[in-house]
This record gives structure tokens, C-alpha cells and sequence, in this order.
């Protein structure tokens, strides 16, 4: 055959196969009511909260903890040999990252009993992910000490369980408020990955423990992800499980014309490199309620040193005890409250409770107790926030 003509066969059905996809994605996108793309962004609308709560089919006692996707291929040899580059490199000049405050809320609570979580022995389906063959040192314990809880104090409060429906079973994922009444998570809590479909039937309960929601239980007014990550383009190390985008962000319906964050306070947030030293390395606190680690009924910590892995699509890579029902959880750099300062200063981008990643997946092996969490930039969680934040003000 003609060479040319080979060509010319070859691009004709390249793009019969675009014109083909981009037919598909938009049947499957008007498939589901609500459903919408805006440029970069597809998102989701649902009908208000009252209309949710007539028809209230989550399951809150028998909810299974929402299995954290598994990367088949992560190599912690990569991931070891990245991390000792990243400790003798030059430091990379030219960083702008930048980050939105956050705030510590008043405390007002407006308890709701959801019902203890029923037992679920095998945590998710999934084990536990301390320090493992990865050589990722950890500290995972309970977020309450051995007196009191934290689950009403800020910055935990503004930490909670995430509800929602896959066909007729409930599932729980973790999330956190980064406006009053605006919540990021994982895009897989939300979305299945390349296929333009949500869950549905989202409950966000800020502070969640033992089956209380010490400041209500809040139905979602709409959810926000990447196209890339909807329609399955998103750049990835493994398909649908570590990827560039692997983030949600989801504003709240009103209560009585109030947000949590009124009362929980929310976390900061960072984008392109906040909280990272200029060779890639970062201090983690990660929450979460994993079903492997007290039944899901209380919420974990745990604390670990991060680092950003080029060979997993830039992901960031923590050592954790962490399983399923941890996805969505936020990545924290300076957690806690802050002390005053006498005789010293602040280090460099000081913001406290800062998010800069949610948690998106876990090793393919329990010895290697490795997560990983999509970056936070300004091409996703930014401009997934300010598309929220422009269709729904009140929430930000």
C-alpha cells in the first residue's frame, strides 16, 4: 500500500475513534440526570436536601468501608532509590506554590445519631497498609488521647465520615471541609474512574464518632471533578489508580442557612508545592477512618514523612497503617494548634492545617504499609474549588 495512503487510513481512524469516544462520553454523561461538563470540570447536581432526606436510603449501621484502590505495580525498590535522589539533590529554584486559610470555627454542635456501625471483621476487604518493607517510618494511633476526645476540637473537627450510595450498598470514604460548607475528598469516592458516572446519596458528617454526628449530617448539593479523571484520560502510573487528579470537591446544602464549617472551622489548603522542601519532601499528617483500625467508629492518625514519587505520577508517598475507608482523608502539613512564638520564627510556608493531598491508594502488598496521594496543584484542586466556589458562593 501507499505509504501516504496508509497514513491517511491510520488518521482517518484515529479520529473516527475520538469522534467515537467523545460521542460515547457525552451519552454517558446525559445517562445520568445532573450530570455536566464545564471545560476542565465535570460535575454532578443533586436535588435539594430536603428531597434527599424524604427519600433517605443510606445505610449507616451496615456501611462498608469503600475498598482503597491497590497499585498492583508500585515497586518500593523505585520508590527507595526516588527517595534517596530526592535527599541528595540540588534544590529546585522557580517554586509559586500557594495556599487559601482556613479557619478554627466556633464549636457549635447540632448532635444527629446515625446508629453504631455494625462489626465489619475484615476491615474492607483490605489489611492494613507502621513501618513495612518500604522503609517509610510511622506513626499511626487513635486521634483521641488516653483522655478525651478530639473529635470536637479543632483541627480534628473539621475531619469526617463520607457516605454514599453504589447502586443499593452504602460505603464510606473519609473527607475534610476547606470552606464552611465546602468538602475535598478522593475523585474515587466520588466517581468511577474513565467511566463519566457518580455515586450517589453523599452524607458529610464533620467529627463523626461512635455512630454521632456531633455537628449534624449534611447532604451534598453538587460534586466537582476533572473531566481527565471522569472520562479516563487523566495521566497515570496505573489506570484509575495512581493518577495526577485523583480529587473531588463537593459543596454542602444549607442547614437553617448555616454551613459545618460555622461550627467545625475548615482546613487550609496548598497547591504546587505548599508545604514541600524545594527537593520534594514533606511532614505528613493523615486522617482518616479506616474499617481495619477500631471498626471505622473513631477517627485515626497517623504521621509520616512524604516524599513525591516521579515514578507514580508525581503522587506523594507516606508510610501508614491505613486501609480502606482512609480514601479521601487529608494530607495535612503543619497540624495542630499552633504555639507562640518566642525567640525563634516560623520556617518557610508556615500556614497551619494545610491539605495537600487526599489519601488515593494503597501498596499491592501489607509488608510494604505504603499510601499513596494524588498532588495537590493549581490545575486541579484550584480550579476545582473556584468552579464550586463560583456556582455556589455561600459555601466558601
Amino acid at each position: 500500500m501507499n505509504p501516504d495512503l496508509s497514513n491517511l487510513s491510520k488518521s482517518v481512524a484515529r479520529a473516527s475513534c475520538i469522534i467515537l469516544s467523545c460521542a460515547l462520553s457525552a451519552a454517558v454523561l446525559a445517562a445520568q440526570p445532573g450530570v455536566k461538563q464545564n471545560g476542565a470540570i465535570t460535575s454532578i447536581s443533586f436535588p435539594d436536601a430536603a428531597t434527599q432526606l424524604a427519600r433517605d436510603p443510606v445505610d449507616y449501621v451496615n456501611a462498608k468501608p469503600k475498598t482503597l484502590p491497590i497499585a498492583s505495580n508500585f515497586s518500593p525498590e523505585i520508590a527507595r532509590a526516588e527517595l534517596i535522589g530526592l535527599l541528595s539533590s540540588v534544590a529546585v529554584s522557580g517554586r509559586q506554590p500557594g495556599f487559601s486559610r482556613g479557619q478554627e470555627g466556633d464549636g457549635r454542635e447540632r448532635p444527629v445519631y446515625l446508629g453504631k456501625p455494625a462489626p465489619n471483621a475484615d476491615g474492607g476487604g483490605v489489611s492494613p497498609q507502621e513501618w513495612g518493607t518500604s522503609n517509610l517510618p510511622f506513626s499511626t494511633a487513635r486521634a483521641d488521647g488516653y483522655t478525651g476526645a478530639t473529635n470536637k476540637t479543632y483541627p480534628y473537627r473539621a475531619s469526617g465520615k463520607l457516605f454514599f450510595n453504589e447502586g443499593s450498598s452504602t460505603f464510606v470514604c473519609t473527607a475534610s471541609l476547606i470552606g464552611k460548607g465546602l468538602v475535598v475528598t478522593a475523585a474515587h469516592c466520588v466517581s468511577d474512574f474513565g467511566k463519566n458516572t457518580f455515586h450517589t446519596n453523599y452524607r458529610f458528617v464533620p467529627g463523626y464518632k461512635n455512630g454521632v454526628a456531633p455537628y449534624g449530617n449534611w447532604t451534598v448539593k453538587a460534586v466537582y471533578v476533572l473531566a481527565a479523571y471522569a472520562n479516563g484520560t487523566d495521566s497515570c502510573a496505573q489506570s484509575g489508580v495512581i493518577c495526577k487528579d485523583d480529587v473531588a470537591v463537593m459543596a454542602l446544602n444549607s442547614q437553617a442557612g448555616k454551613f459545618p464549617g460555622t461550627s467545625t472551622g475548615f482546613y487550609s489548603y496548598g497547591w504546587d508545592g505548599y508545604g514541600f522542601t524545594s527537593n520534594n519532601l514533606t511532614h505528613v499528617t493523615q486522617i482518616g477512618y479506616p474499617g481495619c483500625l477500631d471498626n471505622g467508629e473513631v477517627m485515626e492518625r497517623n504521621d509520616s514523612q512524604g516524599s513525591v514519587s516521579a515514578a507514580n505520577a508525581n503522587n506523594t508517598l507516606i508510610g501508614s497503617l491505613m486501609c480502606a475507608g482512609s480514601s479521601g482523608g487529608p494530607w495535612l502539613v503543619n497540624f495542630g494548634r499552633r504555639p507562640n512564638l518566642t525567640g525563634t520564627t516560623s520556617g518557610s510556608d508556615p500556614q497551619v492545617n494545610t491539605v495537600v493531598g487526599t489519601t488515593s491508594w494503597g501498596s499491592n502488598s501489607t509488608a510494604v504499609k505504603s499510601q499513596g496521594a494524588a498532588p495537590f496543584l493549581s490545575t486541579n484542586i484550584k480550579s476545582l474549588v473556584s468552579g464550586a466556589c463560583a456556582a455556589n458562593p455561600g459555601t466558601c
